[in-house]
């Protein structure tokens, strides 16, 4: 029998494992027609273009921009980018364009966690459109959260986490995962600062040991013992932007990927029939909620695309989840079963009795990450 040539069988063994890598990724390619990242993300993102700045839902227009709108905001851009849709990215910087002029005063000042996530915006059109104005708001939004404490919402425990090298911004609650970090990510990655994304590394590995617990989800906060789908959301995104981006020499990334894959673990054991996760988590009794749904979706796909979670296991979880997202949208463009805003409270009651609404920007957010994630 004759063998082989020996450059005959590395083609085939190249060959199989090529099939191989294809056919684990392909449960994110390929999607039903009106249900493809492209298709999606051009409707909730031309719905945002269009929508007026939110209030949480109130009638009047807000004081400052609110932190579910700079997500979403963030969100399109990725979008834009990743979709190579200059026109949207035109768009999106045009209805940044005031906040320069007459509406500075829409501008958040960088007091608080939910306030000081607004400087992800400005850094992302830098980094699209290269306009030094953005570049030198979002700095200066990031710096100040790292800088001296001052203003209303200065906390004593605030300036104890300070003393230690973290932000004087630290609350312990699991949505500044993604607020803190998002800022500081979106910093480094417009600067090549590694100040920047190491501080927010050091911050996560702070929570990461205070809050999640050994089932590998996340507590709202050390006083409220329940698995709130969107804040466990917070923490998914806020461990996948972070990790897309922190260099492979930090020595807080190993920890933060331990806690990032346990989570995604414990998160496949929750997942319903249908693809969706459910307002808090681990409650049968709670409703599916397309936020957390979206979050977490996103923190599937980024993993499986970076090499992180195996895809023959997590492509398909993934896939389930963004389709049965996408039968969530309305005719408008907008995302219903969305957890209105939602404070911590030690009441599994207060979670469960939270309002569903449709077209909040907590839930469009989640679902432009998606789509710029499946893109990417």
């Amino acid at each position: 029998m004759k063998r082989k040539p020996a450059g005959m069988l590395l083609s085939i063994t190249v060959f199989i494992h090529c099939s191989v890598a294809y056919a684990q990724t392909s449960t994110l390619k390929n999607f039903p027609k009106g249900s493809s990242p492209q298709e999606v993300g051009k409707r909730v993102a031309s719905r945002f273009v269009a929508s007026p700045h939110p209030n949480f839902g109130r009638p009047k227009p807000p004081s400052v921009i609110t932190y579910p709108e700079v997500c979403a905001w963030y969100g399109a851009l990725a979008f834009a980018k990743e979709s190579k849709d200059k026109t949207l990215t035109i768009k999106l910087a045009e209805r940044f364009e005031p906040l320069f002029g007459a509406d500075t005063g829409l501008v958040p000042k960088p007091d608080h966690v939910d306030h000081t996530v607004f400087g992800s915006v400005p850094l992302e059109l830098y980094q699209q459109t290269k306009d030094p104005r953005y570049l030198a708001l979002g700095k200066k939004i990031a710096d100040k959260q790292w800088g001296s404490p001052e203003g209303p919402h200065v906390k004593p425990e605030g300036l104890v986490y300070y003393k230690q090298g973290l932000t004087w911004q630290t609350r312990m609650w699991i949505d500044d995962m993604f607020m803190i970090t998002a800022v500081q990510a979106q910093a480094y990655r417009a600067t090549g600062n590694r100040e920047y994304i190491d501080r927010a590394a050091k911050e996560m590995v702070v929570y990461l040991d205070s809050l999640q617990q050994p089932n590998g989800l996340f507590y709202h906060a050390p006083d409220v013992p329940f698995f709130w789908g969107r804040g466990d959301g917070w923490m998914a995104a806020g461990m996948s932007e972070l990790l897309r981006s922190l260099p492979a020499d930090n020595p807080d990334r190993p920890r933060i990927m331990e806690g990032y894959k346990k989570m995604m673990s414990a998160l496949l054991k929750y997942q319903a029939a249908d693809g969706m996760w459910r307002q808090l988590i681990d409650d049968p009794a709670s409703w599916p909620e397309t936020s957390s749904t979206g979050m977490f979706t996103f923190a599937m796909i980024t993993g499986v695309k970076q090499g992180w979670l195996d895809a023959k296991v997590y492509g398909p979880a993934a896939r389930k989840a963004w389709l049965a997202l996408v039968t969530y949208i309305d005719a408008a463009g907008d995302v219903r079963e969305v957890c209105e805003g939602t404070n911590k409270k030690n009441d599994r009651q207060y979670y469960l009795d939270r309002k569903r609404i449709t077209g909040d920007m907590h839930g469009q957010a989640p679902l432009l990450w998606c789509a710029a994630a499946l893109l990417r």
